[in-house]
């Protein structure tokens, strides 16, 4: 095990604030919660900690001898040109495209694929610092406009702007208060349908994206191209359920409005429709009568998922988990909703992730199985199959295509693939699948392979293993393993600079991890990982450990795991379980306090994954595993032993409005007051890693992504005694 400056038992950490006096009463419980102070972002006892830790982790991280290796070997591989598959609007292509280390990606547009490109937004002059991102956009079906919404320091808070994309003059139009919304035209292009919360109370002085109130009542609304955002059409909402969001969007044909219904984050949604041509006055009439738009309620229940695939008039197909957990195809008449009628059916075993209309007829159906993607074309009227399209082992990171395209372009990455995007005509009855664009990352001898773990029940856990090629198991390697295991989400391959270096240059075995919660086998495989099944998850995840430990990649003190967000949780409670397996800990801006998660923000929509200590039955899942709740003296669980918690970082960011900072400073405090006493055996570090200007990920300009990189694996590389080789 790496120590800092020598002795890490001598480190200082800050003291914080213990109000012993907060206690809350859950079914009878008392818990204390002595860190509730650091639930306001804004008081001065706050942000004066909030310095003190960063002081600390800099400290920390200047011992980090390989920091600034890492630093300029993760830059040198950044430096590589990266684009998305383009897609046609009206009469011209788009496509977004990085030269490298820009700190944002730009859109381009062109007449033709071969033809000179242009830019037509660029996010980086937006900024002096790249910290404003794009974060959704719309371009409208003539392709005379385009709706993009920007974000600022990572925050999930949006504004949205519109220029005129034929002299690319920026429109007055700017709609504020966006949060978690598409952007929908209507096909004559006079407006679209985007989503909302009314502006919080504190008023204009707010910096977006540190508050944490929580989130309620979602609503959508109609912008007319050219008015004032207080003129906007409110087309839904619905007060007496305040948590639930909603989407809008206007089919392929233009011919209906379609909103969907969201309680949570579970795979279900309401699914209602309202055809444009049976409003006499449109849309804008609506403005005046002050009703909502009369929408037709197709799906009102959340007992599944809907989500349309293609409609021919009324006929609709949708893709949805109804009685089948790994999807299936339906088709029913809207105007008669009483027969549906299965296109194609569930698979025995792979789980339909997506199915899109393409060549009028036809359907391209994405597969995965065990954890990889397989593409197939079909018929879009009967489902059979006309052609399985050739990839490699790896993922679909994106198929550009609208239903009357004969051409696709298909985005597929890999471990071992920065990025391929295919173009596939679909005219010849054999498909032509041709490599478009490559990008690619020079000089690397790597392998990758994947294995099935059995669990602590039984259940087998694949795990994707990548490494040097012939390495010997000796127990020797440093190893990195990473997991998630949450809200139906799948870890499928895909390709990592940082990564990469830990292999090349500090000989690291880096390993996924597709534990029980995430979606990689459907549905099943989602809820064996969720609500009173949550320990599944933490199971899962130690049993991978034991196996790179029993089969010799590596051994406890050189094991180091990570994960964000949910899987920040996944790390946190591992390490309060397991505190013997790991000898390092990265939780990225993970969910610390079950107990109260769902107060802040769009916390409570996670209630669907976990749970909510507001119920008895719940709060009894949630306080056995809750990280805040469950750290523990390990040298005090059972006599003699030194055993200690590993080196950790916990990392989060000033900004972050998804997963609110509380979450991690909490944890932080309590590790620090808990073991990091003078007399206590625990000398590996505990610190936090606090960026600012910075946000729960999406947006992170490169530079940023390139620090964080060098700050975390040179942490992790110091503690598992990892050595730098050219």
């Amino acid at each position: 095990m790496g120590s800092v400056a020598g002795d890490a038992a001598r480190l200082a950490y800050p003291p914080a604030r213990r109000d012993d006096s907060v206690v809350d009463d859950y079914h009878g419980v008392q818990v204390s919660d002595p860190y509730r102070w650091l639930e306001d972002p804004d008081s001065e006892e706050t942000k004066e900690l909030v310095a003190k830790q960063a002081e600390l982790a800099e400290t920390v991280l200047a011992g980090c001898p390989d920091r600034e290796n890492l630093r300029r070997e993760v830059t040198r591989l950044f430096d590589h040109p990266r684009y998305a598959a383009p897609f046609r609007r009206g009469n011209k292509y788009f496509y977004f495209h990085n030269s490298g280390l820009q700190a944002q990606s730009v859109l381009y547009m062109q007449d033709e694929l071969d033809g000179k490109a242009e830019v037509l937004l660029d996010p980086n002059t937006l900024s002096k610092d790249g910290t404003v991102a794009l974060s959704t956009y719309s371009i409208s079906e003539d392709g005379n406009y385009i709706a993009y919404g920007l974000s600022e320091s990572g925050s999930d808070w949006v504004s949205i702007h519109v220029m005129n994309v034929t002299n690319k003059q920026p429109m007055p139009d700017k709609l504020s208060w966006v949060k978690f919304s598409s952007i929908s035209w209507t096909h004559d292009g006079k407006g679209f349908f985007y989503s909302r919360y009314p502006a919080p109370r504190e008023g204009g002085e707010l910096d977006a994206g540190t508050e944490t109130n929580i989130n309620l009542n979602h609503q959508i609304y109609y912008h007319v191209l050219g008015t004032n955002q207080s003129e906007d059409v409110l087309c839904w909402k619905d007060p007496e359920h305040s948590k639930y969001s909603f989407g809008a969007s206007v089919t392929e044909d233009g011919k209906y409005i379609i909103l969907t219904v969201y309680e949570g984050c579970d795979p279900v949604n309401k699914l209602y429709y309202c055809e444009i041509s049976s409003l006499p006055q449109g849309i804008e009439g609506f403005r005046e009568r002050q009703e909502m738009l009369p929408f037709v309620k197709l799906i009102d229940n959340f007992d599944a998922q809907y989500q349309v695939v293609a409609n021919d008039g009324d006929e609709f197909t949708f893709l949805t988990n109804k009685s089948a957990p790994r999807n299936k195809l339906v088709r029913v008449n809207i105007k008669n909703p009483e027969l549906w009628t299965d296109v194609l059916p569930e698979h025995e075993k792979d789980v339909l992730e997506s199915a899109d209309a393409v060549n009028n007829n036809q359907l391209l159906v994405c597969y995965m199985s065990d954890v990889k993607h397989i593409l197939q074309l079909r018929d879009l009227r009967t489902g059979n199959l006309i052609h399985q399209l050739p990839l490699e082992i790896g993922s679909v990171s994106e198929i550009s295509c609208r239903r009357e395209d004969k051409e696709v372009f298909i985005g597929f990455t890999s471990f071992l693939s920065p990025g391929i995007i295919y173009r596939c005509n679909l005219s010849p009855a054999i498909p032509e699948m041709k490599m478009f664009r490559e990008i690619s990352v020079p000089g690397f001898d790597r392998t990758s392979f994947q294995v099935f773990v059995p669990s602590k029940d039984g259940t087998k856990i694949p795990m994707f293993l990548m490494s040097k090629k012939d390495i010997n198991l000796d127990g020797s390697h440093p190893t990195l393993l990473y997991g998630y295991g949450g809200f139906n989400i799948s870890l499928t391959p895909s390709f990592s600079v940082g990564r990469l270096v830990l292999c090349k240059n500090m000989g690291f075995v880096v390993c996924v991890a597709n534990i029980r919660g995430g979606g990689e086998y459907g549905e099943e495989w989602h809820k064996a990982g969720a609500l009173a099944m949550k320990q599944n998850c933490f199971d899962d995840f130690a049993a991978c450990a034991e196996f790179l430990i029993s089969t010799g990649y590596t051994s406890s003190s050189r094991l180091c795991i990570e994960g964000g967000s949910n899987g920040g949780l996944l790390i946190a409670a591992s390490i309060n379980q397991r505190p013997d397996l790991f000898g390092c800990a990265l939780a990225h801006v993970g969910v610390m306090d079950m107990l109260r998660f769902h107060k802040f923000t769009i916390g409570h929509a996670w209630t669907t994954d976990y749970g909510c200590s507001d119920k008895e039955e719940e709060f009894q899942w949630l306080i056995k595993y809750s990280p805040l709740h469950n750290v523990r003296r390990p040298w005090e669980q059972s006599s003699g032993s030194q055993c200690q918690y590993p080196a950790t970082m916990l990392l989060t960011a000033d900004h972050d409005d998804r997963v609110v900072p509380l979450h991690s400073l909490k944890l932080l405090a309590t590790l620090q007051h808990v073991l990091c006493t003078e007399d206590s055996p625990q000398t590996n570090p505990i610190i936090g890693r606090i960026d600012r200007k910075s946000g729960h990920g999406a947006g992170r300009p490169t530079q940023k992504l390139i620090d964080e990189a060098a700050d975390r694996y040179s942490f992790m590389a110091k503690m598992l005694g990892a050595r730098w080789t050219e």
